[in-house]
């Protein structure tokens, strides 16, 4: 099953390890490294990036000599990756609890919980509704449907209601496919087309839809729909802002979002390691393409603080006129 962590959860898996954890050793070391490169070389989207970044790993290990602190070695790799790749999606995780051979996910359920769950409200931060019946959704992660797709299903039930919908993805680092889910909602016909993925290790295409059926009450496809947007918008957050773009659904304002188009999987590279890999790339049947290193160009350009505002007047505007 492909999980597509945000980039904000990562850097919060980061930042937390026990503080008495294991320091690393040279063979550690080496074997990450290794098990690494050989993931990048055989499944990297970029199939000749991957060979280049395999070579540089491989070619001066005494870069990572000296690092015996996890933590300090996720991030140090992780850094390292992305400046030479410029994806944002790939990286290196730490997980204090053994991550369990075999295991795709390749984190425990703790720490899924950790990053969708309920002392988050599963990523549903904020409803609001102002004069004129336009509401506000501010969703600030997607978490796998197994887990919270109700909820989600029941902060989009009770949008449903409003005149015009403001969604508020400012703060959203990305998450899972209860992204896809939110399209469902924002529709009136299911199979929409929708940005499907190329796979690399497999080397076949899947095309995606929008759900042909969803729970609750939709807002539908005809009313007002303004999503917010930032640079720290990014993975799944900006799948439904270019999305909705692609079919003229929405109008996207704020800030061009963070560009990272890459669906990834975490693979196990060590008991402690996983590999955050871009195998596939995104591309939408509308477009031809996808936001990867560009980002989301929204349709009015503002600060990302300023953002609501405009969406409030304009929303107060297309209401006026239509009554």
């Amino acid at each position: 099953m492909k999980i597509r962590i945000p980039l904000i959860a990562a850097a919060l898996a980061l930042a937390i390890w026990p503080a008495q954890a294991e320091p690393l050793t040279i063979d550690d070391r080496a074997t990450i490294i290794e098990a690494t490169a050989d993931l990048l070389e055989n499944r990297y989207v970029d199939a000749e990036r991957g060979r280049e970044l395999a070579g540089l790993l491989r070619g001066n290990p005494a870069r990572w000599e000296g690092i015996s602190d996890p933590a300090l070695f996720a991030r140090t790799i992780t850094q390292w990756l992305r400046t030479r790749s410029g994806d944002g999606h790939l990286g290196l995780s730490y997980s204090a609890e053994p991550i369990i051979a075999g295991d795709e996910t390749g984190f425990s359920a703790a720490e899924m919980e950790r990053w969708y769950g309920a002392h988050l409200n599963h990523g549903v931060e904020r409803i609001e509704r102002w004069d004129d019946n336009i509401m506000l959704l501010e969703l600030r992660v997607f978490p796998p449907p197994g887990m919270a797709g109700d909820v989600i299903a029941a902060a989009m039930t009770v949008v449903a209601q409003a005149d015009a919908l403001i969604l508020d993805l400012r703060r959203n680092g990305g998450g899972a496919e209860t992204s896809n889910l939110i399209l469902g909602y924002l529709l009136d016909e299911g199979q929409q087309p929708l940005s499907g993925t190329y796979d690399r290790p497999t080397d076949t295409h899947s095309a995606n839809t929008s759900p042909s059926w969803v729970p609750g009450r939709r807002f539908g496809g005809t009313k007002p729909l303004y999503i917010l947007t930032s640079r720290r918008t990014f993975s799944a957050a900006e799948a439904v802002a270019y999305n909705l773009q692609a079919l003229g659904r929405a109008v996207i304002i704020g800030e061009t979002t963070g560009g990272g188009a890459h669906p990834f999987e975490y693979r196990r590279v060590h008991d402690h390691f996983a590999l955050d890999l871009p195998e596939g790339r995104s591309i939408n049947p509308i477009t031809g393409t996808n936001w990867q290193g560009v980002g989301v160009t929204p349709d009015i350009e503002v600060a990302a603080d300023a953002a609501l505002e405009r969406a409030l007047e304009l929303a107060r505007a297309e209401i006026a006129t239509g009554r």
